[in-house]
């Protein structure tokens, strides 16, 4: 079988694309489509010409979640392997140093809803709809609810995996799941926009920004600022920080060198 993902950089623009390519399936995150997911993710993190990774799907689908026909007549040990698989590559999307922009253009269900979640920054078509409906099956959405709540809240989070319902991309919008909304038509124009802004920062200053954000968010504020504090003062002795700083009191572009 090919392989269920795609993969390309754009080496000018600094974008790359991870794109799910099981539409006729939709989309769902098999294990062998989530070691995929977790070894291209890998693979560009190490690439230095790679600034932005956006994630999307092929087909009217984002990802209907997992494969549920891996997940009948198993054993324990199997069911364990799939959410250790899925689990590691949920944090390898937050791990990596370049930010993953979701590009959602379709329903992002279960385990979609949780990789869409996990994603530094989501962009939804405002046909997109987010749930987490395994309640629903018997399968109460216990590992999409780890994301969800970190993104939405305890209310609203516990609303989506009591009732299983799905919510239309404005309201996702409105509780903090999603970025931007777009028109279907305008998604890929909104995203490659957002992609670009993020592009013009020093790519040193992005990778110590996206960890420093998942290091300090679950902490409590005193440890927070003091762990904070620390790596301000490490990044502000960067080249990159000391020419960014020198090129704003001059007036001009600064020139990054990753350093």
């Amino acid at each position: 079988m090919d392989d269920p993902i795609r993969t390309h950089v754009d080496h000018h623009t600094g974008i790359a694309r991870l794109t799910l390519n099981r539409p006729e399936q939709r989309n769902p995150l098999s294990t062998n489509m989530m070691r995929s997911v977790t070894v291209s993710l890998r693979k560009l993190s190490d690439d230095k010409d790679v600034r932005v990774v956006v994630l999307c799907a092929s087909g009217p689908v984002f990802s209907a979640g997992h494969d549920l026909s891996e997940m009948v007549g198993r054993s324990l040990d199997d069911e364990r392997e799939i959410f250790e698989v899925c689990t590691e590559m949920m944090d390898t999307v937050q791990a990596i140093p370049q930010p993953v922009i979701a590009a959602v253009q379709g329903p992002a269900i279960a385990a979609g809803c949780q990789l869409a979640a996990s994603c530094d920054l989501v962009v939804a078509s405002s046909t997109a709809v987010f749930g987490t409906p395994g309640v629903r099956i018997g399968l109460f959405c216990s590992t999409p609810m780890v994301a969800l709540s970190r993104a939405v809240g305890r209310k609203r989070a516990m609303q989506m995996v009591l009732t299983g319902e799905t919510i239309d991309a404005a309201t996702a919008a409105d509780w903090g799941l999603v970025n931007l909304v777009a028109s279907p038509d305008e998604l890929d124009v909104c995203v490659n926009g957002l992609a670009t802004r993020i592009t013009e920062a020093s790519p040193l200053t992005l990778a110590i920004g996206k960890q420093a954000f998942y290091r300090q968010i679950d902490l409590p504020q005193d440890e927070a600022y003091e762990l904070m504090a620390e790596t301000m003062a490490d990044n502000a002795v960067t080249c990159d920080a000391q020419e960014g700083m020198r090129a704003f009191l001059a007036k001009r572009k600064p020139n990054w060198t990753g350093k």
